[in-house]
This record gives C-alpha cells, structure tokens and sequence, in this order.
C-alpha cells in the first residue's frame, strides 16, 4: 500500500518561503505521478502543482497565481516530491496534501482534480501571518 507523509509545513510571514516535501513509501515514487493541492476550511480542495513520474514535464494552477511562485520537483532517488513555496501571501495560508497517479493515460485530463489521484497524504499545515 502506497502511503504518503508531507512534512515542511509552518508558520511564515507575508513574503516568506517554505519547502514542503513528500515521501513517497510502499512503492517507487518513479512510477507516480505526483501533485500538490490545498484546501482551506471555506474551499475545496483544489489543484496546485503536478509533475510527471518522470519529473519531465510540471503543471501548475492558473486560478491561485501559483505559477511564478511555486515550483514542484522530484527527486525519485529519495522517493521524495517537493513544493517550493516563494514569497507566500495570506491566502497561500491552507493544509497542503500531497497525491500520487498511477500513471495512465486519461491522468492528462483530470489531473487538476481530486479524481485523477488513487493517493493521498494526510497535509502539512501552512500558515502565513502579516
């Protein structure tokens, strides 16, 4: 069973960075694709960043002017994902969960929806004070 941890979470301020990581256990994280969402207590969950089992190609949200901020990458040798997250506002401020794809080819279709992901981690909290 393919179980996912996050971890890099916390308290910044506006402006700030972080670095969220994502361990992928119980399978290789080279045959996953692999994503980011967040999710606040008022919003769905919603689509931040993918990039393929190979890292070869990354997607990011358009909605939340996530791009230009956040970079994914993966570093499959560490069976690890990660999410840099640069120069935070205050409404970057939600739980952050981690997901991973078998890889197949309709992912290409639903992969900024909860539905293109088979697995979840349980988030990392991030927090962004002014």
């Amino acid at each position: 069973q393919v179980q996912l941890a996050e971890s890099g979470g916390g308290w910044v301020q506006v402006g700030d960075s972080l670095k969220l990581s994502c361990t992928v256990s119980g399978g290789s994280a080279s045959t996953y694709n692999m994503g980011w969402f967040r999710q606040t207590t008022w919003k769905e969950r919603e689509f931040v960043a993918a990039i393929t089992a190979s890292g070869g190609r990354t997607y990011y949200s358009n909605a939340n002017s996530v791009k230009g901020r956040f970079t994914i990458t993966r570093d499959n040798a560490k069976n690890t994902v990660y999410l840099q997250l640069d120069n935070l506002r205050l409404d970057d401020a939600a739980a952050y969960y981690c997901a991973a794809a078998i890889r197949r080819s309709d992912w290409y279709s639903y992969y900024r929806e909860t539905r293109g992901w088979d697995y979840w981690g349980q988030g990392t909290q991030v927090t962004v004070s002014s």
